[in-house]
């Protein structure tokens, strides 16, 4: 114990002296320093040698002997180990500047001091340097220890945190899931109240919607009753209907049979000298009526049983009315037999008186006419005799060229065909294109422009060349008559038929497009007459009224048939309506009466009209001399005035106006007669039209009308 302390007391001492002040490391070798450069400076101890002397020297003076005894083995063992040996410690900078600036610094002072340091070296620093390592090795262990407890205590620590961190965490779910399903529990009391109040509205809702339903229901049944009532009825009514309209078809066949019978009676009017016309326009206006009922039923859907009856009525009339024609023949063939037998008595009692008188007696002068000179005919349905020849002998043509150019249109050879279409369209298209520019001439005479005809003279001279056989371009072709033996009948016969068809359709729908069209149509008549002659076929089949002609019912003759001598187009059956008739048959009117004042201005003055204002006066004449249509004849002779009018008036003045006094006096009452409340249009168009000129004492141009500033170029 007294050398420990001794020990200590010269470690102490050590640290004071220069040597003590030394500066040590232990791994200068390791870093390559020069060992010897250390000499050079002031001796020093390592930081680990203060540490040893302050905090473990004391307590190992307090240990005993044996663990002196122990350590001092432990140390020299250690001191042999090169592993124990401690990393080199931090020099002291306190020391080494202490060194080199000491006051009394000189350099031989430090170097005898240096040389000092060197002997010092003894067995006694080497074991105190063994002590030395010995702490730190020991210090080392103990602080690994302690830190390896300390460790332990802090994953201990850590561990515990964790484990309360845990029970805390699942407190905090079991509170949280508490929380939620308190709140589930409130929210499905909630939702239960709230379905409960729900079913209750909605049984609330449901029973009113059950009697609502009821209410409904009772309704439905009784609209849907109500339905099925209204569409038996509405079935009911077309049969009866349609029962009415096959029974007015029957009652007009049956009347169209009876007038037939009053016309074959028309022989005994000449044999019997009789006056039979009052028959015949009565079985005519029975006829119209008839037919007005059948047309008025036919737009209105079905007849009522107003209509039927009234056309029963007008049937059982006609049957008196042939029974007592019947009864008038019979009387008449009475009278006549008797007549011829006394005049056989006279001419006997004439022969034996004449046998007695030597000289001849004279024959009586012919019975006088009536008051005035005037014989007191009626009106009649039958149109002249030669107007029936004139338009047999028309039709007969037609048909002819028909079968002129029949191997044209039935031939299966593709070229031939061809052919066939550049002709057609060489004829037609000329002819479609005067209506395009028809609307352009009415606005320039509206507008006092001077539009030039010449785009109307190279359509005529087109026309005309195709028709000479010259060859003309048609949509960009050569096409010429002459490429077939039959072209010129073809190209004459579809060129005749695009006239009246345009007259049909465009004039019809644009009044003034009548004098173009016509004004070429009679340019190629002049020279055409063929073309003409066509025309006037044409028109007449389509419209018998420009003959004018009234086509009587043949017995076996099926209806559709005769309608369609009417003029009326039928389709499936199916006449087509009143004011598209009327519509069609006054533009092909307006185009007749058209050609027959117009003459095309480039020809020959000097040659007469082919088909002149004669034929108007003609067709004018006949046609008030045949009993009214409902309907028809107002309208033609309206559209007839208008268009022709004019020209009539300034050819022959004081005749034209007795003839429309004529008109007014004696033909009104016959056509306002005839015409039912529901077609007093058109009458009542002709009446002011009349009237107004007769005021006037002046037929207006018509409108339209192509005047000598259209052909200004």
């Amino acid at each position: 114990m007294p050398s420990e302390g001794r020990c200590w007391e010269t470690l102490q001492a050590l640290r004071s002296s220069d040597k003590g002040r030394l500066s040590y490391h232990r791994d200068w070798p390791l870093r390559g320093e020069d060992i010897l450069e250390e000499c050079m400076s002031l001796p020093k101890l390592s930081a680990y040698s203060g540490w040893v002397v302050d905090h473990v020297l004391p307590h190992t003076e307090e240990n005993s002997l044996p663990s002196e005894t122990s350590t001092s083995s432990e140390s020299t063992s250690a001191l042999d180990q090169p592993s124990f040996v401690p990393k080199s410690p931090i020099r002291n900078p306190a020391f080494s500047t202490a060194s080199l600036t000491m006051p009394d610094g000189t350099k031989g002072k430090h170097e005898s001091q240096h040389m000092e340091s060197m002997l010092l070296q003894s067995s006694r620093g080497i074991k105190v340097e063994g002590c030395i390592r010995m702490y730190e090795l020991v210090h080392r262990m103990k602080g690994t220890e302690g830190l390896r407890q300390w460790q332990e205590e802090q994953e201990r620590k850590v561990r515990a945190l964790s484990e309360m961190a845990s029970e805390q965490l699942k407190r905090f779910d079991e509170r949280k899931e508490l929380k939620q399903h308190k709140e589930f529990q409130d929210l499905r009391d909630v939702m239960e109240k709230s379905t409960r109040e729900a079913l209750g509205h909605q049984e609330k809702l449901k029973a009113e919607h059950r009697h609502r339903a009821k209410i409904l229901n009772l309704k439905l049944r009784e609209a849907e009753q109500q339905r099925l009532k209204q569409v038996e009825q509405e079935r009911l009514r077309k049969e009866e209907g349609q029962i009415r309209l096959r029974s007015l078809y029957a009652l007009q066949e049956e009347m169209l049979h009876l007038n037939q019978q009053l016309d074959s009676s028309s022989h005994h009017k000449d044999l019997l000298k009789i006056d039979l016309s009052a028959f015949w326009t009565r079985g005519n206006q029975l006829c119209s009526l008839i037919s007005g009922i059948i047309r008025t039923a036919s737009e209105n859907d079905f007849p009522t049983a107003e209509d039927q009856a009234m056309a029963e009525q007008a049937l059982q009339e006609m049957q008196d009315l042939l029974t007592n024609l019947q009864q008038e023949i019979t009387r008449a063939c009475e009278d006549k037999r008797r007549q011829d037998e006394e005049e056989a008595v006279q001419v006997k009692q004439q022969e034996s008186q004449a046998q007695q008188r030597p000289e001849v007696q004279k024959e009586s002068p012919a019975p006088s006419q009536g008051p005035g000179g005037k014989q007191n005919e009626d009106l009649q349905l039958k149109v002249q005799d030669s107007t029936m020849q004139w338009y047999q002998q028309l039709q007969d043509a037609s048909s002819q060229c028909v079968l002129a150019f029949e191997g044209l249109t039935s031939s299966k050879d593709s070229q031939t065909k061809k052919i066939k279409m550049d002709l057609q369209k060489a004829a037609t298209i000329p002819v479609s294109q005067i209506s395009t520019i028809a609307v352009v001439s009415f606005a320039a005479v509206t507008l006092s422009l001077s539009y030039p005809g010449s785009k109307l003279k190279e359509i005529f001279d087109k026309i005309h060349s195709l028709l000479s056989g010259k060859p003309v371009q048609s949509a960009g072709r050569s096409v010429s008559v002459t490429l077939n033996p039959q072209g010129l009948d073809f190209v004459q016969y579809k060129l005749a038929e695009k006239f009246v068809k345009q007259g049909e359709e465009e004039v019809a729908s644009h009044h003034e497009a009548a004098f173009p069209i016509a004004v070429v149509a009679s340019g190629i008549w002049e020279l055409h007459p063929r073309v003409g002659d066509l025309i006037l076929a044409h028109l007449h089949k389509k419209c018998p009224y420009s003959v004018p002609f009234y086509p009587p019912f043949k017995e076996g003759m099926a209806l559709e048939d005769y309608q369609r001598m009417l003029g009326y187009q039928v389709k499936d059956s199916k006449m087509e309506q009143q004011d598209n008739f009327l519509k069609r048959m006054s533009g092909m009117i307006r185009l007749y009466a058209a050609i027959i004042q117009l003459r095309w201005p480039y020809g020959n003055r000097q040659e007469i009209h082919p088909h002149g204002l004669n034929h108007g006066w003609r067709w004018l004449a006949q046609i008030l001399n045949m009993e009214p249509l409902s309907d028809v004849t107002a309208t033609l002779l309206f559209d007839f005035l208008e268009v022709c009018g004019n020209a009539l008036m300034k050819q022959y003045q004081v005749q034209f106006w007795k003839m429309l006094l004529l008109i007014k006096e004696d033909y009104f009452p016959r056509i306002e007669a005839i015409t039912s409340s529901g077609q007093m249009g058109s009458f009542i168009r002709l009446k002011q039209f009349l009237e107004k000129c007769l005021q006037r004492k002046e037929i207006p141009l018509p409108k339209g009308f192509l005047t000598s500033s259209f052909w200004r170029s």
